[in-house]
């Protein structure tokens, strides 16, 4: 293993994180006053599920991984078209609403998680040939890339949150339909 290898991971890890940087700044839109522990806690879910899907399709090989590619295009169409849809049609509403029913719950953030990742599975099927300290890199670069830019890209999120205010949930709504737009669109 060598520099180069590292370099490649790093690049892997780019190119898988930037559906989840994208969401993540979604989330930053929508909720501009979110606290450092739940900032945390969303590049936390993408980097775990970035690293964890790809090692799935390490472990299940070829068989497996080649059923749900089909699936998988359909399934993030669907998990970000309804969350997306959800957010735009409550900006569109604007209905006067307590903080707490703006706020990332748990289950949405899942939700998201598994959606932005789950097109990362065929990624293990390339990964096959690794060594297992090659397959540990790769996954911790892909894993800490993820991290450190989903983080990023919440403040991003926030910081033209908190300067479009009510516009935001559309905007937001908007992109992640787009998002799930674009991963069916290019995994057919």
């Amino acid at each position: 293993m060598n520099i180069s290898f590292i370099i490649q991971s790093i690049l892997l890890g780019v190119g898988l994180a930037m559906d989840a940087s994208a969401v993540s700044m979604t989330n930053g839109l929508n909720e501009p006053q979110m606290k450092v522990k739940k900032v945390i806690l969303v590049a936390f879910m993408y980097a775990f599920f970035q690293a964890l899907m790809p090692f799935i399709g390490y472990l299940c090989g070829s068989a497996f991984t080649n059923i749900i590619a089909k699936y998988v295009p359909w399934i993030a169409l669907i998990l970000l078209g309804f969350i997306g849809g959800k957010m735009l049609i409550e900006g569109i509403r604007n209905k006067e609403e307590e903080k707490e029913d703006k706020k990332l719950t748990f289950k949405t953030l899942l939700v998201q998680a598994i959606a932005t990742s789950i097109d990362a599975l065929s990624v293990g099927l390339i990964m096959i040939e690794y060594s297992r300290i090659q397959l540990t890199t790769a996954l911790l670069c892909v894993s800490i890339t993820t991290f450190v830019l989903s983080f990023v890209s919440v403040y991003i999120g926030k910081k033209f949150g908190s300067l479009l205010e009510n516009k935001a949930a559309i905007i937001g709504g908007i992109i992640l339909i787009a998002i799930g737009i674009e991963i069916f669109v290019t995994g057919l």
